[in-house]
This record gives structure tokens, sequence and C-alpha cells, in this order.
């Protein structure tokens, strides 16, 4: 397998590094060569086979598992709990657990693929989400779904940064395009159909399922991904200075970081004692991570990637996408339940819209990608997203389908927009021998913003309820003919209880509106606040470099 690197530097770089003319008749031609074409020719990759592509295909299945099952349980958590016999406040480590294993995974998967080649590390990570999905349908306490569940989130953290260093080596120009929007397409669809999905399941069957549905087709991708993929080999000398100390703290950074993030919406952040602990042990285990791999001579994770400008600048992008999409996929389904009373089909079947829209606009991307400025698409992109933040940021307590089919729609379409150019942006700017290392900082990203994204969402949907619910209350005055005419009429519909008891029914309904009207104003605030964010996101774009295009390397 050849690899054309210079199809990753710029023009200029090119014309410096291009070697000498085979043949003396060639430098007296009269018109200069192309910066990009000898090198381009001298080096370019084979058109990837059949076989590249029944591999890449089932990796991007074991894609769609991973992501999905961050997400599958969310729905299902009260069956879940009722078959373990938990309390709601310790059922939901069965999705913190999974995401606390999955951000401290992300981020290894460059060392570890250079140490057991990617084939190997993503088969075994393959068979090992199996697995451990298996175990979780036989579990019958908290501690035992909550161990499948990291067993399950440390192989799941393997398998997405795993699927980009065999799409950038193998494919090129249109092939890339296409694959780039097949897998934006599984990272956007599968979050937001993991808890449909996991409702349907649950309904249908049991919540065993969840689990159970994973088997097959994860023994289907470890076999075709064995006998398809092999791109590089193991190296097994990076054993003899592998940084287990800066494993152990990379280990307790995230994985203090990721726990906080995820209970302290519930617990008050530094209220609570165990929060504070966890946000005090990350931030000094952080500093000692960052010390130690800025100075070992071979570290777990080689932040040096981020002094690549394109490539801090894709990684902040893919930030910023994945705390909008973590956040509206968690808003919305919970605006459908808590004001709506939507079932958790009716939830799927309204969100499912944005769905569409992405795959309705896949095709067409490609043409965008190929034939616009990447900065410019994704500029695009972020200003749609804005867009359809604030055309959702008008929810009433009646908003339903209809309300909400042209805000997602065009959510979707802002998605389909911004995951391709970011990622070319990102790892396409990245030499070959780096992109293992860049691919898993690129992913850790991406999870980060949406782990903070959701506990922002928490803490500041409990702030913003409260100020909502005072300004409210003020106006709620018995005095005011039409709160006592709405009281009065309340009392009438309970006219079969003595009049105390009427009475308090009437004030509790009133105070259930009222709360009920909190609630649509948070979340029309937290719909803005995201839409500001990705407006920002536009103003910072004139700090991206032109990004060499790698989509239509097959032109010269």
């Amino acid at each position: 397998m050849t690899w054309a690197p210079v199809v990753l530097r710029r023009p200029g770089w090119a014309r410096r590094r291009a070697p000498p003319p085979l043949a003396p008749a060639a430098a007296t031609r009269p018109s200069p060569p192309r910066a990009s074409a000898p090198p381009a020719a001298a080096g370019a990759p084979s058109q990837p086979s059949l076989k590249d592509w029944f591999g890449v295909l089932a990796m991007a299945v074991g894609l769609f598992m991973a992501i999905m099952d961050v997400q599958i349980v969310t729905s299902s958590l009260t069956q879940i709990q009722g078959g373990l016999s938990a309390s709601p406040d310790e059922i939901s480590w069965a999705q913190t657990a999974y995401l606390i294993a999955d951000v401290v995974m992300v981020p290894l998967t460059g060392t570890l693929s250079r140490l057991l080649s990617t084939r190997n590390l993503f088969v075994a990570a393959v068979l090992g989400f199996t697995a451990a999905s298996a175990l979780c349908a036989t579990a019958t306490s908290l501690g035992q779904m909550i161990t499948y569940r990291a067993m399950q989130g440390f192989c799941g953290g393997a398998i997405t940064p795993s699927v980009f260093p065999v799409v950038y080596t193998r494919f090129r120009g249109p092939q890339l395009t296409r694959l780039m929007v097949l897998i934006s397409v599984i990272l956007n669809l599968s979050s937001t159909l993991g808890p449909t999905i996991g409702g349907f399941l649950t309904d249908t069957l049991s919540w065993h399922w969840l689990f159970l549905v994973n088997i097959i087709p994860g023994i289907a991708v470890a076999a075709v991904v064995w006998f398809c993929i092999d791109i590089d080999k193991h190296d097994r000398s990076l054993l003899r200075y592998f940084d287990v100390v800066g494993l152990v703290l990379m280990a307790t950074f995230l994985g203090c970081l990721e726990y906080a993030l995820e209970e302290g919406p519930r617990w008050d952040w530094l209220d609570d004692d165990t929060i504070r602990l966890a946000i005090i042990v990350s931030g000094l285990a952080g500093t000692l991570f960052f010390v130690r791999v800025l100075t070992y001579r071979q570290p777990i994770v080689d932040l040096r990637a981020f002094t690549n400008r394109n490539f801090a600048l894709g990684s902040f992008y893919t930030f910023l996408i994945g705390t909008g999409m973590y956040s509206t996929t968690y808003l919305v389904p919970l605006f459908l339940a808590q004001v709506r009373g939507f079932s958790a089909l009716q939830i799927g079947q309204t969100v499912f819209v944005a769905g569409i829209a992405q795959m309705a606009m896949s095709p067409f991307s490609t043409q965008i990608a190929k034939r616009l400025d990447l900065r410019v698409m994704l500029a695009l992109g972020l200003s749609l997203f804005a867009f359809s933040m604030y055309l959702t940021a008008t929810l009433t307590n009646q908003s339903s389908f209809s309300e909400l089919f042209v805000p997602q729609a065009v959510r979707g379409v802002s998605l389909m927009l911004c995951y391709l150019p970011a990622n070319m942006i990102a790892l396409g700017s990245v030499p070959p021998d780096k992109l293992k290392n860049a691919s898993g900082l690129y992913g850790l990203t991406r999870d980060l913003g949406g782990a903070i994204a959701l506990a922002s969402v928490g803490t500041i949907m409990e702030q913003r309820v409260q100020f909502h619910w005072n300004r409210l209350i003020e106006d709620v005055n018995v005095a005011r003919p039409a709160v006592q005419h709405f009281l009065d009429t309340q009392m009438n519909h309970f006219s079969g209880l003595i009049p105390g008891d009427a009475y308090r029914a009437a004030v509790t309904e009133l105070s259930r509106m009222v709360q009920r009207e909190a609630l649509v104003l948070t979340y029309n605030d937290l719909l803005l606040l995201i839409g500001v964010l990705f407006v920002g996101g536009v103003m910072l774009m004139p700090l991206v470099r032109q990004p060499r295009s790698v989509l239509t390397a097959d032109r010269h």
C-alpha cells in the first residue's frame, strides 16, 4: 500500500520538496507543471477494492452500535431499575459508567492501535463490546450492571477513533467524501435514535434486548473487519517505554471529570462532598498528566497535534457540534416528555424528522463539499444550526410534531453541513503517521463537548426554572380577577370534594400550570443559548487556514 503524503501539505511545500525530474527533456517543457501533479502521480494511493469497502462498511456498523449504546438505556431506566431493584438515583449509573469508561478509552486508541495494529484493536474492541453486551443482559444486580456497562463503554470507546485512520488511508477523492457523509449520518442518527430504539425494544420485548440486540451484528462486524481490513502492523517495541504513570493519571483525570459532569447537576455541584472531591482529584491529576505528556519520551497521548492550527480549530468545532448535537438530542425529547406527556414512541416519531433530513441531505453534502470551500460550508452549517435553534425556541405548551417539523428538518440539514467539513479541516491536515493519535483526540473533543453540554444544561435548567417560576408567581395573585376566575372554575370541576379540598386541588392545578410554563420558558432560553454559541463559532471561522482539499485529490 502506498500513500501520497503531499496531499496533506500546502502546495508551496510540494514545490520546495518535489523530486528532480527523471529526464532532461522534462525540464525543457514550455509549460510549468502543477505543484501537486508530480507527487500525486508518484505516490497516489491505489483505488479501494471491494474488500476495502466491505471492511469499512462493517466498521461503520460497529460505529453505529457503539454510539447508539451511549443513549439506548435513557428511555428504559425505569424498567431496568425495577429489574435490578435499584433506586432512581442509583440507576443513572447504568449510563454514567458507560460514559466514564468511554471517555477514558478514546484518547488511548492512538497508542493502542500502534501497539496492536488498527485491525487487531478494532476486532478486539468489537468482540469485547459484544461480550459485555451479553453480560449486561444477564445482570441481576446494580453492581453487575455498572461493571458490565463500564466494560461495554471501554470497548466502545476504542471503536469510533479506529475508523478514521482506515478511512483516510484507503480512500481519497469522491470515495472519501461519500464515506465521511455516511459516517456523519451514523454519528447523528445513532445518538438521536438510541432512546427511540431502546424504548421500542423495551416496550415490545424487555429491557434485556437493549443489549442482546448487539450480539449477532457484533460477531459479524468483527469477522468482516478481520478478513477485509489490514492497513498496518503491530509495533511491540512501544511496550518498552509504555507510560503506565501517564495512563493512570489520564484515567483519573478524565474519569473524575466525567463523573463530576454527569452527577454534578443532580447533587448541586460543590455542595456535595463527593462531587467536590472528584473535581479536586481531577484537577490535580490533570495538571500532573499534562506535565507528564509534555516531558515523557513516549507519552501515552501526544498533545502536540494541537499545535496544528487547523486540527486545533477543527477539534474545537467538533466540540461545538458535539455540544449542539447532544444537548438538542436531550432537550427536545425531554420537553416532549415533561411538558407534552408524549410516550417514547411519540417522541421518536417527532425527533426522527431530523434523521430523515440528514439522510435526504447526504447526497447533496457530497457535491457541496467538492465545490465549496470547506470553511464556507462549515460556516453555513453552523449558521443554519443557530437558525434552527431560533426556530425551535418558540415552544409553547401545545408544541408538537407540526410545530417542530421545520426546526428539526433545518437542524438535520445543518448537522450534515457541519460534520463533514469540521472533520476534513481537522484530520485532513494531519500527516499519516500522526493520524491515529489525532483521531483519538478528535473523538475525545466531541465526547467532552457532549458531556459538558449535558452537565451545563442540567445546571442552567434548574436555575432558569426557578427564575421563571419567581417571575410568573408574581403575577399569580388571587386578588386578580383572572386568577380568581380560574380557581372558581377549577373548584367547580372538583365539586364532589369538600370545599377545603376542592380549593387545595384548584391551587395545586394552578401551581402545576405555572411550573409547566416556567419549564417552557426555560427550554426556550436553553435553545437560544445554544444558538448563540454556534453564532460565536461562525465568528471564529476567519482563524481557519485555507484547507488543502483531500476531496479532489484524484483530479490531479
